[in-house]
Formats: structure tokens, C-alpha cells, sequence
């Protein structure tokens, strides 16, 4: 908050900008009307009775009674509307291969793909899991499941088998659409191959469909039905059907405060009106004429809402890109936007900060004018980034959204909107129209004016999840009950003079590793199943590329060796969960600081990880241990 530099609209942006003061007002004066609005935007079969019911709080229904189809609102409504010919994808493979899909395209693709489904038995209610690399089959196979009424799970690509299972057991999902292979960097990823250990393990799946991507081969089980056999030769004749707009549309799973996987719930309306507004306003979206570029990845929530279901129902041209941003070479992203002339790119500012680390003069040879809006996601951005981007990217001129929301809003809820705010480095502005966020103290009260606080939604919005997937008590505990009829899921924020929410991160045991949220209690169980060790506990550490760095301390069973145990563990985490929970450092300790009561003191390893005076140790019952700790440190 020290970076107090403003930076308003442009004005000859600001003069023709999509978003208006106008839509804060009527949020202002109608909240529901403001949403209901929004909502005619879309196409609906049949109108609702009721834009929400809240009576069974903290359980939202939104637009209540009425009825669309979300596949019919991503496609069929735009080829029927005469605009089949515009490209829906630009698709960019790893290797360089790039299809072009229009539509009119996509819909046969869909409408194949849901036929396919239904062969294999798949109709309403059903749940599929998708692991699949970002290729076109993945948005494909996500809204033929739309199409039937199916709900899909799409799991990240670099999960592991044992994280693949887990998803499959909970969803207790009958199909799973996977691929050979999947392309990083240039090597072969073999997802077969874990989707396989997956599988045998996971007895509710029926069949396995498998798309060819790598064809560096594979064992055929007996489940498995190859794509290419099974979806080209289905007809192009199936019908949107109806479906009630709080029909389960998704489940995505997200890390928790326990080792356990939160299988979150999104339904079909109140998701794809939140999706398609913010979508719209916060891009300032021009869909005749803009290709628009989210550089995430659909295994995750970003890719849901603003891949697939955002850029869709608003009828517009995207780039979806199937690898790193490094390879074959660190000109890669500047490479593609020149291309195909992107003009709106939403990325990470863990990425944003691996170009600061390559240097100003790779962007410097791209023609990157195409661009009108920048925007981040994931998690906050720090100033010197936030410039950087600005200066490089955008050309100094170029809006900066910096976007704050999570797997369980659905989509956007804090963010500037171009056009309209007033922009300072590093913050989120302030609540979408629509929204209602407030800043509370520890016991909840709201507060004005500058101050630290716990962020909390406190009115009920549409893409809002409807539940963890079988587990309602646990939906209340995790959302509702640390402060009482608002929604928290773990942030903090400080409020500046001007009104500006900085969200300064997580205040519980969830750690933000490049934008991806991982529990501690998750990378903790797993180092504790390899047979070396006894006790665990991992931590956060602030750090500049990835925002927050794992730092684990582990106790060692008497008698195994430890002579390269360290990097055994940290591979056996990657192995476990995937590279991304792999710790940057397995700290070998002889204890762990404990209470009397025997919990570990996590606040005072955070102290050690930081380098940072170590803080009161008066309740320990080890005190010691800390000092031992930091003292081999």
C-alpha cells in the first residue's frame, strides 16, 4: 500500500467503455433487478418465478423455476443468430500445430461428443471426469456433458494418479475422457499411463475414453474406447434439453484446511449469468472484434469461467494454448498475441514476474499494439509487477484488472473495471456491481474507512457454489461459520483512504503456490505415508516468483537413513500430489514445536521459514525445539 500511484481511465477509453457508473448504480438501487437484467442476456426456455431464494440460508437458489440449456447459450443461440462462421478458438499446440474452429464447428464437435456420451450410457444427473491437456476435446467434452444435463470434474493435468482417484471415488463418476499423452516442453507427459493406476482403483468408472494427442503408445485396458473411434462417426442431431437453472452443472475440486479435497458445486443459471457479466464488463469485451487470450489452465477454475463458459456465452474469438509460456523459447506469448492479434490477456502474476525475470527486451521485439485490457488472476500482484506490465506489456496505456475471487465464487468479485476505476497498483479496487463485500473485524462487525480486516462476501450472488459435493456440514463449517450469515473463505484485506481493498492473502492453513490453492494439511499427510517419516508440518514462505514458497519440517523415524531424504520427500510429494505441491526445501528435524496439548505450532516454523525473530514461545511445551530448529537453519 506504500505504491499510492493513480492511474484513471484513459479518456477515449473511458468515453466508449462497455462498463459505466451506470451499472454500479442500478446495483446500487435494485441488487436483484441488477442481476435479473443481467440475466436476459441469455437465452432461458422458461422464465423464473423468483430471482433468489435465500430461505435456506447459507443454501442459494437463483432464478428460481426457470429453465436454459448452457450449451444452448454458449453455441446454439449465436449460430442460429447468424455468426457460425466466427472463430470461436484459436488453437495453439505446444508443438506448433494450430486448428482454427469456428462455431458452427465447435457445436457439431459438441453435439458429437454428447451423442458419444450417451452410446456410453451417460445421461442427467451423472457425473464425468475430464483429464485431459488444455486441447479442444476439453471444452468439447465439458459442454456435451452441459448438453445432456451431466455434470463434468475436471481434474489438472498434472495430478497425480493417487489425486485423480480420490476425484473419480468422491464424484463417483461412470466415465472418464482422458488423452496418451500430454505435451510439456517438448517431453511426453504420459496421462494414460496415471489416468490407468487412477482407474484401477476407482471402480464406479465405466469407460475410459481416449483421445489420441501424443501417440507415443499406450496399453489398451479393457474399459477403454479410443475417441477417435467412438465421437467422429456420431450424427450432429442432438437437442439442447432444458434443464433447471440449479441443475448441477460442474464440480471442481479445491484444497482445504484438511487433507481432504473439497469437491465444490456450481449450477447451471446463476454460474453462467455471473460468468457471462463479468466476462463482459471487466474485459470490456467487444465480441465482433476482439480475440480475447486467458493464459490459464481449464483444470482449474479460471479456465472454467473464462476459457470456456464466459468467452463462450458472450460469443467471442479466444486463444487457447496447450503449453508454457518458455518454450521452445521465452518469446512464446509475445509470439502468439502478435499472431493472432490479441487484445485482452488475463494471466498470472507469477508469470508476469518470470518476464520481469527474462527481461523487458524480449516483449520489446513483438508488435504487442493488438492489446486494449490486461488482466491478472490468482492471486495479488505487487506494484512492481503490476508497472512492469503496464509499461511492457500494455504500452503504458492499457487498463490493469487485477481480479480477486476463488473456486467457489465462480467468478470475478473485486476488480477494477476499465473505463470506469481510478487504478493503483496492487489493489483490487472494490466489489463488481453486484457484489457486496465488506471488511470485518474479529468479531465480525463491518468497518469503514482505512483498516485490516477479514474479507467477507455478505450478500448472496449468482455464480455463488451451492455446496461441497456430499458433505453439507462441511460447507457450513468451512464458509459460514467463522462469521455468522457472511460468506469467508480465508482472506485478509486493508482498506486504503481512498476506499481501495488490498487483499493481502490467506489467514487460515491454505497456501497460494503460483496462483494454485494447496492445504498444508494435503502436503502434509503425504509426506507422512512415505515410511521415513513420523511427523510433518509444512508452511508458507513469501516468495517473489511463486507468491508463496512450501517449506517443510519432518521428523524422521529412528534407524531409516537420511542421506538424500530430502529431495526423496520432495519428489515423493510431486509423485503424491503433483509437481506443484512438490516443497522447495524438506527441513530434517529432530521435533516439532508442540503446545501442551500437543498441536504443532505452525505460526512459529512460518517465523523460522521467513527469518524472522521467532515470536512468543511460552505455551510450548518444547520450547527448545525452536531454537534447535532455527538454529540449524
Amino acid at each position: 500500500m506504500s505504491d499510492q500511484t493513480k492511474f484513471p481511465p484513459p479518456a477515449d477509453f473511458a468515453a466508449d467503455a462497455v462498463g459505466t457508473q451506470e451499472l454500479y448504480d442500478r446495483a446500487e438501487a435494485d441488487r436483484l433487478g441488477y442481476w435479473a437484467d443481467e440475466a436476459r442476456t441469455l437465452r432461458w426456455t422458461r422464465d423464473w418465478d423468483e430471482v433468489l431464494d435465500w430461505s435456506d440460508a447459507p443454501f442459494a437458489k437463483w432464478f428460481v423455476g426457470g429453465e436454459l440449456n448452457v450449451a444452448d447459450n454458449c453455441l446454439d443461440r449465436h449460430v442460429e443468430a447468424g455468426i457460425g462462421d466466427r472463430v470461436a478458438y484459436h488453437w495453439e499446440g505446444e508443438p506448433g500445430d494450430t486448428r482454427t474452429i469456428t462455431y458452427a464447428e465447435l457445436l457439431d464437435d459438441v453435439k458429437r461428443a454428447a451423442n458419444a456420451l450417451k452410446e456410453l450410457g451417460v445421461g442427467q444427473g451423472d457425473r464425468v471426469a475430464i483429464y485431459l491437456p488444455m486441447i479442444p476435446e476439453l471444452p468439447v467434452t465439458m459442454l456435451a456433458c452441459a448438453r445432456l444435463g451431466a455434470a463434468h470434474s475436471v481434474v489438472f493435468a498434472g495430478f497425480s494418479a493417487n489425486a485423480l482417484r480420490d476425484r473419480i471415488i468422491d464424484a463417483e463418476a461412470r466415465v472418464l475422457v482422458t488423452a496418451d499423452g500430454a505435451w510439456r516442453r517438448g517431453e511426453v507427459n504420459d496421462l494414460k499411463g496415471v489416468a490407468d493406476r487412477a482407474v484401477a482403483e476407482a471402480p464406479s468408472i465405466e469407460h475410459v475414453v481416449v483421445v489420441t494427442r501424443t501417440d507415443h503408445g499406450h496399453e489398451t485396458q479393457d474399459k477403454d474406447v479410443a475417441w477417435e473411434d467412438l465421437v467422429p462417426r456420431q450424427s450432429t442431431d442432438c437437442p439442447a434439453e432444458p434443464m433447471d437453472a440449479e441443475q448441477l452443472l460442474y464440480l471442481l475440486y479445491t484444497s482445504g484446511t484438511t487433507g481432504k479435497p473439497k469437491g465444490i458445486m456450481h449450477t447451471s443459471g446463476g454460474y453462467m449469468v455471473n460468468a457471462a457479466s463479468t466476462h463482459r464488463y471487466v474485459f470490456d469485451l467487444r465480441p465482433e472484434s476482439d480475440v480475447y487470450w486467458c493464459a490459464a489452465d481449464i483444470g482449474w477454475v479460471t479456465g472454467h469461467t473464462y476459457i470456456v463458459y464466459g468467452p463462450l456465452a458472450n460469443g467471442c474469438t479466444s486463444v487457447m494454448y496447450e503449453g508454457t509460456p518458455d518454450h521452445p523459447t521465452n518469446h512464446r506469448f509475445w509470439e502468439i498475441i502478435e499472431k493472432y492479434g490479441v487484445t485482452q490477456l488475463y494471466t498470472a502474476p507469477t508469470a508476469i514476474r518470470a518476464f520481469m525475470k527474462w527481461g523487458s527486451d524480449i516483449p520489446a521485439e513483438h508488435d504487442l499494439s493488438s492489446l486494449r485490457v490486461l488482466g491478472t488472476v490468482g492471486e495479488p500482484i505487487n506494484p512492481e509487477a503490476w508497472r512492469w506490465y503496464h509499461e511492457h506489456i500494455g504500452g503504458g496505456t492499457c487498463p490493469i484488472v487485477d481480479t480477486w475471487w476463488q473456486t467457489e465464487t465462480g467468478g470475478h468479485m473485486l476488480s477494477p473495471l476499465p473505463g470506469v476505476t481510478t487504478q493503483v497498483p496492487g489493489s483490487a479496487n472494490g466489489p463488481l456491481p453486484g457484489i457486496v463485500a465488506e471488511l470485518v473485524d474479529d468479531q465480525g462487525v463491518p468497518f469503514d474507512g482505512e483498516g485490516d480486516g477479514y474479507l467477507v462476501l455478505s450478500e448472496p450472488w449468482p455464480s455463488m457454489l451451492r455446496g461441497i459435493w456430499g458433505d453439507e456440514q462441511r460447507y457450513r463449517d468451512t464458509y459460514w461459520s467463522r462469521f455468522p450469515d457472511k460468506y469467508f473463505a480465508g482472506d485478509g484485506a486493508k482498506r486504503d483512504a481512498d476506499g481501495n481493498i488490498w487483499v493481502v492473502g490467506r489467514v487460515d492453513d491454505v497456501m497460494n503456490i503460483s496462483g494454485h490453492r494447496l492445504s498444508t494439511a494435503e502436503i502434509e499427510s503425504s509426506l507422512v505415508a512415505h515410511p521415513a517419516v513420523a511427523e510433518a508440518a509444512v508452511v508458507g514462505r513469501a516468495d517473489e516468483m511463486t507468491g508463496q514458497a512450501i517449506i517443510a519440517f519432518v521428523t524422521i523415524i529412528e534407524g531409516h537413513d537420511t542421506d538424500g531424504l530430502s529431495e526423496a520427500l520432495r519428489q515423493h510429494v510431486a509423485d503424491d500430489i503433483s509437481p506443484i505441491a512438490k516443497p522447495r526445501e524438506v527441513r530434517l528435524v529432530d521435533d516439532l514445536p508442540k503446545t501442551r496439548s500437543g498441536k504443532i505450532m505452525r505460526r512459529l516454523l512460518r517465523d523460522v521459514a521467513e527469518g524472522r525473530e521467532v515470536g512468543d514461545t511460552t505455551t510450548l511445551a518444547n520450547a527448545d525445539a525452536v531454537s534447535r530448529i532455527a538454529d540449524e537453519s
